[in-house]
């Protein structure tokens, strides 16, 4: 069982463990709408903190990033249509560090099974996602017991996420056919969005599983919360049990309705805060930094970790024709023995997506289930199409290598 090149684009910087389910209220009929939650404080804006919005926001786009701020911080409970099954009762509980729309150090298990080199998401067991709790421990999923694959994915940052929307898929295309050394190849997931029904490059989550935010976010209201929606609106069995969730899920799907007010449901919102959350600050350029930068462009680092990408046109000012310095060229990669053994997707079981590096300072451990505790590890921990690169690193001398940790710590 699997238990788990030039300083120019530096220079633009500068601009499975199973949760034994709490009884929650038994939920009646229909759902009843919870309270609209508003953040509290001041106002969010743009002051180049982590966490704030976008800036060149309209009024307008501010408004949508405060009420989706607010939706994100909200908690779903029994009576709003939590569950049955279900990861956890609000986005912000999970995207907490060091602030909310970060990272996390909390993870979710997938599971599976490898059936002659062919991956079995057991999906009539409800794989290949666990949820870890549930409104009634009667309902609590259990990893089946012939699953082979069982693993952990821990929680992404969202900070720039709009951007990263923003790419063109032709721009991250020609990232997959441009000449890359060492063998490196990459390729763009082709997913069809659900939210428009085109076919598009994925590029969000670990397996570059959705396109766009708001597919993103209903994915995540469904899987993490189990809120169904208008895009996701067929509720999750336990364990593939269809009599339990008849008994157990007492509200008619889709859960998530549009307010005929504002045109947007709570998907919607929190795709709204997402679209509008600024990247991370960028780092304080040193001597120090500037030489682990250019050392980590030559050992060929940059192949997959490319260091500025751009938006396209968009009618949105704060997302137009933007440098995303994201330290990522979001193509899956063959990774060796560094992948999760899930098929997921277009991503086979040995590919993972390339992870942007901006914000990498906030979100210790590393590695997409956490294995590795620093840095230094988490490079040696690189396989696949990596190899080269992570060899080279080792090569360095222990000054250099210093160099270039103190380059990624800047991010």
């Amino acid at each position: 069982m699997k238990i788990s090149p030039t300083i120019l684009p530096l220079l633009a910087l500068m601009g499975v463990s199973v949760v034994v389910a709490q009884a929650l209220p038994h939920a009646g009929k229909g759902r009843a709408r919870r309270p609209i939650h508003r953040h509290e404080g001041p106002a969010p804006h743009a002051s180049g903190r982590l966490g704030d919005p976008l800036p060149d926001l309209t009024q307008s786009q501010l408004s949508a990033f405060t009420d989706g701020l607010g939706e994100f911080e909200s908690v779903e409970t029994a009576d709003s249509g939590l569950g049955p099954i279900f990861n956890n009762t609000s986005c912000a509980n999970c995207h907490t560090a060091p602030t909310i729309g970060g990272a996390s150090a909390q993870v979710v298990t997938r599971f599976g099974r490898n059936d002659n080199g062919v991956f079995d998401p057991l999906a009539a067991e409800g794989g290949s996602l666990l949820q870890s709790r549930a409104i009634n421990p009667a309902v609590l999923e259990r990893i089946p017991v012939d699953a082979t694959i069982v693993v952990q994915r821990q929680t992404t940052p969202l900070f720039g996420a709009g951007l990263i929307e923003a790419i063109r898929d032709q721009d991250i295309q020609a990232l997959a056919n441009r000449h890359k050394a060492d063998g490196v190849l990459g390729r763009a997931a082709m997913i069809t969005d659900v939210t428009t029904g085109d076919e598009r490059v994925g590029r969000f989550g670990w397996k570059a599983q959705q396109a766009t935010l708001l597919a993103f976010a209903g994915d995540a209201y469904l899987n993490e919360m189990g809120i169904t929606s208008r895009f996701f609106p067929t509720e999750n069995a336990p364990n593939g049990n269809q009599e339990l969730l008849a008994q157990y899920d007492h509200f008619a799907d889709p859960e998530d309705e549009v307010d005929p007010a504002t045109g947007k449901s709570d998907i919607d919102k929190a795709a709204d805060f997402m679209r509008f959350l600024a990247p991370p600050p960028p780092p304080h350029i040193t001597a120090e930094v500037q030489n682990g930068y250019g050392m980590f462009v030559r050992i060929g680092c940059a192949e997959c970790h490319v260091p500025t990408l751009m938006t396209g046109p968009n009618k949105i000012r704060a997302l137009d024709r933007k440098p995303v310095t994201l330290f990522s060229d979001l193509l899956l990669h063959d990774m060796g023995s560094l992948n999760d053994g899930i098929a997921q997707a277009d991503a086979l079981p040995t590919e993972m997506k390339t992870a942007p590096l901006w914000g990498l300072k906030f979100r210790a451990p590393y590695l997409h289930d956490g294995r590795a505790p620093t840095l230094p590890v988490a490079i040696n921990d690189h396989d696949g199409e990596a190899v080269p690169a992570r060899d080279r690193f080792n090569k360095l001398p222990a000054g250099q290598q210093k160099q270039v940790i103190d380059f990624l710590n800047s991010l």
